[in-house]
C-alpha cells in the first residue's frame, strides 16, 4: 500500500514525502524539496559537489552535477530573515558555508559528524547593525570580510574553535551602502580589498602586512550607476578586476605589480557606441597601491558593452578556457596570452554573456550568449520590475564547461558545453516558490501535486520516471507546469477531478482551470500516469496583454524548425506556446525547462465564481468532487459565510452557510455514513447534501 504525505518546512518550502507501508510498518523518507532562490546577486555560491543558495530564511544545498537529479538535498535553518549572501570556502580541512542575511547576522556553518544534517552552525556574528549584503573570503589567509547596509565593512579572522573573530571595522566614507566586495592576496602578506555599492565609484583598500589594518589607497571612477558586482582574478603577473553596474556596462581594471604604469588602451567592445559614452568615463588615470615590498598600479583596461539592462553579476571562470568555442580541458587557473581569462555576466535583460579578449587585437568580445532573446525585458529603471537573471555561476569542476543562473522566478537554469555539437545546451534545473506557500492539493488520482503561494504562481510537480543508459529506472520529482501566473497573491487551491482545479487569491472571485491536452500527454509520457482521455481539452493557454485570465488557444501542427535555439538562446518571437508538448517528431525526454514553464504550460481558465465580498481565504472540495466550499476575509457576519458551488454547471448553491463571525481560515469535507460533513474553523460542523446542509 502506498500513501503520499505533504509537509511544510517553513513559509517558502514544500516537502513532498513518499512513504511505503508494508505489513502495517510504515517507512517514511524525504523524496523532494522545492524552494525558490532569493533574488539577490550574492545569495549563491558553487563549489565542487555543492551549490548553496538562499531560500527564504534558509540555505538550500544542491548538487547540479548529481546524475540522479534529486534537487535540493537539505535546508540549513538558523537565519530569522531573508538570506542575502552565501559563500563556500575550504578551511582547515573542512568545507565551510558562510552566510549573511537581513537579520543583521553573519553565520558560519561547518560539516557535522554522525548527524543526519550535513551542516551545523559554528557561530553567529551579530556585530552589524543592518542587513548583510556581501561577503568575500580568502581561506588561505583565514580572512573574510562582510559588508552591511549600516555602511560598514567588517574584517574577520576564521578560527577553528570559535568560528570567527572580528579584527577590524571600516566605516565607509563618503557614506554609501556596500553591495559587493572582492579580496585578493598581493605580494608578500599584503591583501587588496575592493568595495562598491550605492555609489558609482570603487574603493580599493590595502592591508600591507599580516597584522595591519586595511587602509583606503585608491578610488576608481567611471561607472554612472550603482555597482552590483566585483570580482578579482589573476592574469599572469597581474590582476583583473571586473565591475558590473546598473549603467549596463562592465568595466575591467588591471592591477599590475610595476613601478611604472604601462599604458593600456580602452580595448573594450566599444564599437559604434563610443559617441554615446561620456569621455570622462574612459579615463585611463593610474592609481597607485603601495605595500612595503613593491607598488601596484591600477588602470582602466576595457569597457564591455552589449547588455541592454542592469548587470547584476560578473564572475571570472575558475579555470580559463582555451582556444575554440568551449573551455579547454588542459587549462589552468592562471591565464596566459594563448589561454586568456573568461568572464561570465548575468543581466536583467534575461541573458548570460561570456566575454574573452581576442588573442590578436586584445579587444574584449562577447563570444557566447545564453538565455532568452525577447522584447520583454526584465528589471529596468523605467519600470522598476524585478526580472532577468539575478546571478550567474561557473561550474567549479570540469574546466568551467557549465554555468547556472538564477532567474526572477526563483528557478535555476543550467547550461553545459557539448563538445560534439560545439555549442551550449540547456539542462534540467530546479525550481520552487519564492514566497510563502499557502495551498497544496494532490490531483484526484494522486498523479501530481499542485501548490500555490504568495509569489502569485500555481505550480504542478510530478515524478519524472526514466530509463538509465546503464539499465534500470530512476525517479525524481520535478516541476512539470506552471498552470497559473497571477497578478494577486494566491491563498488556496483544490483539485476538482483529474482535469480541473480551483484557486482563490487576494481578489473577490475564484477561478476554475482546465488541464490542457499538452500536459496530459506530457505526464503520461514522463510520469507514467494514465491519459484521462477526456475530450474537449484545449491544446494550451496564453495570457493576453494586460489580462489576468488564461485564454485557451488552438494548437498548430508541430514544426521543430519553428523553435529556434541558437547556441543555448531561446528566441521568444518564433516559439508557438503549444509547441513544447505537441512536437510529434520530438517526443519529450525531460520535463519542461524554465523557458517553457514560465510561458508555455499555463492552464486555460474555464470559469469565474462570484459571490464573495473580500479576498478568498479558504477552499475545499467534497470527496465526490461535486461540490466546493469557499470562504473569504471577513470582519462581520455578512461576509463570514461559507458559499457552496456545484461543479457541474458552476452555480452557487444557496443559501450560504452562516455561523461564523470572523474570517474562516480552513475548510474540510469528510464522508461519513450516508452524508457529507463539512468542517470549518473555529469550529463548526455542517451535515447534508447538495439540496440541504444543516449546522450541528
Amino acid at each position: 500500500m502506498t500513501r503520499e504525505y505533504i509537509f511544510l518546512s517553513d513559509a517558502q518550502s514544500a516537502y513532498m514525502e513518499h512513504a511505503t507501508q508494508m505489513n502495517d510498518s510504515p517507512a517514511v523518507s524525504l523524496s523532494y524539496t522545492a524552494a525558490g532562490g532569493n533574488r539577490h546577486p550574492s545569495a549563491a555560491d558553487w563549489a565542487p559537489g555543492l551549490l548553496a543558495f538562499g531560500a527564504g530564511n534558509n540555505i538550500a544545498l544542491w548538487d547540479p552535477e548529481d546524475p540522479r537529479q534529486n534537487g535540493i538535498s537539505a535546508l540549513l535553518a538558523g537565519h530569522t530573515d531573508v538570506v542575502n549572501v552565501v559563500k563556500i570556502c575550504d578551511h582547515g580541512g573542512q568545507r565551510l558555508v558562510i552566510s549573511g542575511g537581513a537579520d543583521k547576522t553573519v553565520r558560519v556553518w561547518r560539516p557535522t559528524i554522525d548527524s543526519p544534517a550535513p551542516y551545523e552552525q559554528a557561530c553567529c556574528l551579530a556585530d552589524h547593525q543592518s542587513s548583510i549584503n556581501t561577503i568575500s573570503v580568502i581561506p588561505e589567509l583565514h580572512l573574510f570580510v562582510s559588508g552591511s547596509a549600516d555602511s560598514t565593512i567588517k574584517v574577520w579572522k576564521l578560527e577553528q574553535e570559535t568560528g570567527a573573530k572580528l579584527i577590524q571595522s571600516i566605516s565607509l566614507q563618503p557614506r554609501y551602502l556596500p553591495l559587493t566586495t572582492a579580496l585578493a592576496p598581493l605580494a608578500g602578506d599584503a591583501v587588496v580589498l575592493a568595495v562598491a555599492g550605492t555609489s558609482s565609484s570603487i574603493q580599493l583598500y590595502v592591508r600591507p602586512e599580516a597584522d595591519a589594518d586595511f587602509v583606503l589607497q585608491a578610488t576608481l571612477t567611471g561607472h554612472e550607476g550603482w555597482i552590483r558586482s566585483l570580482d578579482l582574478a589573476q592574469d599572469g603577473d597581474s590582476f583583473l578586476l571586473a565591475s558590473a553596474s546598473q549603467d549596463k556596462y562592465i568595466r575591467l581594471w588591471r592591477l599590475r605589480q610595476d613601478d611604472a604604469a604601462i599604458p593600456h588602451s580602452t580595448n573594450g567592445t566599444l564599437g559604434t557606441d563610443l559617441p554615446a559614452i561620456p569621455k570622462r568615463s574612459l579615463s585611463n588615470k593610474s592609481h597607485q597601491l603601495i605595500i612595503p615590498t613593491t607598488t601596484y598600479t591600477a588602470t582602466f583596461e576595457a569597457l564591455l558593452t552589449g547588455h541592454e539592462d542592469w548587470i547584476y553579476t560578473a564572475r571570472w571562470a575558475p579555470l580559463s578556457p582555451g582556444p575554440g568555442p568551449g573551455p579547454s580541458p588542459t587549462s589552468t587557473s592562471t591565464s596566459t596570452s594563448s589561454n586568456p581569462p573568461t568572464l561570465l555576466s548575468a543581466s536583467a535583460d534575461n541573458s548570460l554573456a561570456l566575454w574573452t579578449a581576442d588573442p590578436l587585437s586584445g579587444v574584449w568580445l562577447s563570444t557566447t550568449r545564453l538565455g532568452e532573446l525577447t522584447t520583454q525585458k526584465g528589471s529596468t529603471t523605467a519600470t522598476g520590475s524585478t526580472g532577468g537573471f539575478w546571478t550567474g555561476l561557473w561550474q567549479p569542476s570540469n574546466c568551467g564547461r557549465g554555468v547556472v543562473s538564477l532567474s526572477r522566478t526563483g528557478s535555476w537554469r543550467r547550461w553545459s558545453y557539448d563538445d560534439v555539437k560545439g555549442m551550449w545546451e540547456q539542462r534540467v534545473g530546479i525550481s520552487g516558490h519564492t514566497r510563502e506557500v499557502r495551498g497544496l492539493a494532490w490531483g484526484r488520482e494522486g498523479g501530481y501535486l499542485l501548490s500555490t503561494g504568495a509569489d502569485q504562481t500555481t505550480r504542478l510537480f510530478g515524478e519524472w520516471k526514466r530509463e538509465e543508459a546503464a539499465g534500470g529506472r530512476r525517479t525524481s520529482w520535478q516541476e512539470f507546469a506552471r498552470p497559473q501566473i497571477h497578478g494577486y497573491d494566491l491563498n488556496c487551491i483544490a483539485a476538482v477531478g483529474e482535469n480541473q482545479f480551483v484557486s482563490g487569491a487576494d481578489e473577490k472571485l475564484l477561478r476554475v482551470f482546465d488541464k490542457p491536452k499538452a500536459l496530459d500527454t506530457l505526464l503520461a509520457s514522463l510520469s507514467g500516469t494514465q491519459p484521462t482521455g477526456a475530450g474537449g481539452l484545449a491544446g494550451a493557454a496564453e495570457i493576453p496583454v494586460l489580462g489576468l485570465s488564461n485564454k485557451a488557444i488552438t494548437t498548430t501542427p508541430a514544426n521543430d524548425d519553428n523553435n529556434e535555439h541558437i547556441n543555448g538562446v531561446l528566441d521568444d518571437n518564433t516559439t508557438d506556446p503549444s509547441s513544447i508538448a505537441h512536437s510529434s517528431t520530438s517526443p519529450p525526454t525531460h520535463p519542461p525547462l524554465e523557458d517553457s514553464l514560465s510561458r508555455h504550460t499555463l492552464w486555460p481558465e474555464h470559469e469565474k465564481l462570484y459571490g464573495h465580498g473580500h479576498s478568498i481565504s479558504a477552499l475545499a472540495t467534497s470527496p465526490a468532487g461535486s461540490l466546493i466550499a469557499t470562504a473569504c476575509q471577513a470582519s462581520s457576519l455578512e461576509h463570514a459565510v461559507i458559499r457552496l458551488y456545484e461543479t457541474e454547471g458552476w452555480r452557487e448553491v444557496k443559501p450560504p452557510l452562516e455561523g461564523h463571525g470572523l474570517t474562516v481560515t480552513g475548510l474540510a469535507f469528510a464522508s461519513l455514513g450516508e452524508g457529507e460533513w463539512l468542517l470549518s474553523g473555529v469550529v463548526s460542523f455542517w451535515l447534508g447534501d447538495l439540496s440541504s446542509m444543516a449546522a450541528l
